[in-house]
Parts: C-alpha cells; structure tokens; sequence
C-alpha cells in the first residue's frame, strides 16, 4: 500500500499570481530533502500531495519533510471515496483503540456539491466515533483529531499533524551571503534568512596560523546543522591573518576591530559575486558589542555596495540563545575557540566611528592589494548534510 501524505502551507497561499512559483519551489526542496526515489508529488487543493511506494518509509520521510522550509504542517492520509459511510470507515481504522479520549473532528468541505455542511459532518463522524470508540468530545483541548477534507468525489482522512518549519522555501527569495563565525548569533541570523526563503552561501573569515584551525572546523559544523536536508550550498574560508598584521601594525588600535570587520564585508562582497550572492547577512545585534552601536556598523557597512541583511539587529542576547538551541546550533556555538575578531582586540575599542574615519586609517593599507591575496587564498566546499543526520 502507497504512503499518503498531506502537506500544508500558509503564507504560499497568500501569493496570487506568484503562487505557482512559490508552490514549484517548495516541491523541488520536497522531492529534494526526501531523496526517495519514486516518490511523487503534485499539487492538490490548497495542498502538496506525496504518494511514495514504500508504507514504511513514513519516519524517514517526516524527519525530512520536518526541515523543510515553506511547511506549515504535514501528516499521513488516507483517500476515501466522498461520502460519509466510507469517510467513516476509513476515520476508525486509523484511529487509535485506547479507551477514554478526548477527540474532535475538524471536516473541511471545500467542493460545495457535498451535500452535507462542514458542521454536519462532524457532528455525524463524531456521533459514529462514540458509538465505536468509549471516548468523550473535547473541542478545546483533543488527545485525538480527525481531519477530513472533501475535495470533488475525494476525502482525504487523517488523524495527525506534524510542525513544519514554516517561511517560505529555500530558494524563493534569491541568495546571500552569510558571514559566519564560530559563535551564536550568525548561525541563527542565517536560519532566519533561510527560512524567509534565501539561499546562503557560507563565508567564514579566519585568523590562521595566527589562530588555529579549530574554529574553522567549527563554522563548518555550525553550517552543517544549519544544511541538514538543504541540498549542497558553498562554503567558503577566507583568511584574515595578513590583513589584520597590517591593520595591527599601520593602524590606530581602537579602529582594529572595525577595520577587520570592514575586511571581511569586502571579502564576502567579492564570494557574493561569484555566487551570484544579492545581499550580505550578519549577526549583528544592536548595542551587543562596542562594534555593534548604529554609528559603527553604518561605518563598516560603507565599505561595501551591497545590501546589508541584519535579521538580530533588534533582538536580545536571551532571545538569539533560545533560537539557537531550538534550531541545534547552540551547543556547538558555545564551544571554545579562537575567533579572528578577538585577535589583539583593543582595551577601548571606538563604538562611535564614521566611514570617513574608517577610510582615513585604511590609506595607509593597499586595500585592492590585501583583499585580492586574501580571495586568492580563499578556499570553497560544496557542502551538505543529509537530512537523516541528527
């Protein structure tokens, strides 16, 4: 027997006349997280429906579909015929047996020809459920929820609803650029971009051999959970060490921290463009750090044309952690390492800075110079992570 399975979207359904694109989107990151051959998908009434040839197939297709962006909810179904008798038939042998639930029926009848209301439908299914099942209604607060939809000669019924990630699907809203270090708030700036539906290309700047090469290896676990079931995307390592000797040694130290910051936007300026990147995306928070204020990242920002995205400008530190956990990133976030912006980071670093303070300390650097040798020495992977693992 083939496996059924709904899957719903909100915000797509918003979309008008861009709704197909959006709709084409979310079933190529389906058939793509799912990695089940013959499985089948198509659109149906508001809807995506899979059909795949293996029943058993259900838990490795939820833990895939679960990381999804652009869905809503997702659960098994199973067709019936539209007419209440058999949509009853089909609702109790997939209804657990346990005595003593609380249940409801949540009917949708979209095809008006149905003779019956949504109201009467599930008066008449929960009227046959307590005659089979010792069970009790509970409209507020089920153990157990029939959903039926009628659609034409069809009904599709089902007794579960998983959560999807939401958004919109990966891919709809273009591509960025995502400066990732080895901390909390990158990784989780970058999810909020994914699930607004950008496609990220991974930049992460290092301090090596000034540094070691454990933070490397951290960002690229950072960006692994981050692609779990996305399909393969760049990642990108840019070295940082010569650029901050010079900046170190020709400088005025309390502009370092900005000055490298203003580096790595140049450097992830320049991948962006060779990915076809539309925008740069930080984690930055406002007030978070002395390079942080509105002054300086205005300041560091000038530095490059494109688009900076900062999807935490507004959050807190609680908030951004809370996220991270949810999303899985955290515990590998809060492991130690050497982060390239902490290198001879300055007593008293400038939290009001201008760009044209900014451009004065770079004319004593060979700016074009330093960041042609530093893209030259970049190195690129093409990443992924299958959907299966933790």
């Amino acid at each position: 027997m083939s496996l059924r399975i709904a899957v719903h979207y909100d915000e797509i359904g918003l979309k008008g006349g861009n709704r197909p694109f959006f709709e084409r989107k979310l079933k190529d990151a389906v058939k793509a997280a799912l990695e089940l051959p013959g499985a089948r998908i198509r659109t149906f009434a508001g809807r995506l429906l899979l059909e795949i040839d293996d029943e058993a197939a259900w838990d490795r297709a939820a833990q895939a579909l679960g990381r999804v962006f652009g869905i809503a909810h997702f659960g098994r179904v199973w067709p019936a015929p539209a007419d209440i008798d058999a949509i009853a038939q089909v609702a109790l042998a997939i209804l657990p047996e346990a005595e003593g639930l609380a249940f409801a029926v949540r009917a949708r009848r979209a095809d008006k020809a149905f003779p019956m209301t949504s109201p009467e439908i599930n008066r008449v299914l929960g009227a046959k459920i307590l005659a089979a099942r010792r069970w009790r209604v509970d409209l507020e607060n089920p153990a157990v929820t029939l959903l039926v939809s009628i659609v034409g000669t069809r009904a599709l019924v089902s007794c579960e609803r998983l959560p999807g990630r939401g958004g919109l699907p990966l891919g709809a809203s273009g591509k960025v650029a995502c400066l990732l270090s080895g901390g909390i708030d990158s990784p989780v700036a970058a999810y909020r971009m994914m699930r607004r539906g950008a496609r990220p290309v991974f930049v992460h700047c290092h301090g090596f051999p000034y540094t070691t090469r454990a933070g490397q290896e951290k960002a690229r676990r950072l960006a692994a959970i981050l692609l779990r079931g996305q399909g393969a995307h760049s990642f990108w390592q840019a070295p940082l060490a010569e650029i901050q000797q010079r900046i170190v040694a020709d400088c005025p130290k309390e502009l370092r921290v900005l000055l490298y910051r203003r580096f790595m936007f140049r450097l992830a300026e320049r991948i962006a463009a060779r990915e076809g990147a539309q925008a740069l995306v930080t984690g930055e928070a406002l007030g978070q750090v002395a390079s942080q204020t509105i002054a300086n990242m205005g300041a560091v920002a000038a530095a490059v044309a494109l688009p900076v995205l900062r999807p935490l400008v507004g959050c807190d530190k609680k908030e951004i952690i809370a996220e991270a956990r949810a999303i899985g990133t955290y515990e590998v976030s809060i492991e130690r390492h050497e982060d390239c912006c902490g290198y001879l980071l300055p007593p008293h670093p400038a939290t009001r800075s201008t760009a044209a303070e900014l451009e004065a300390a770079e004319a004593a650097l060979p700016v074009a110079e330093l960041v042609d040798a530093a893209l030259a020495g970049a190195e690129r992977e093409n990443l992924t992570a299958p959907a299966s693992e933790p």
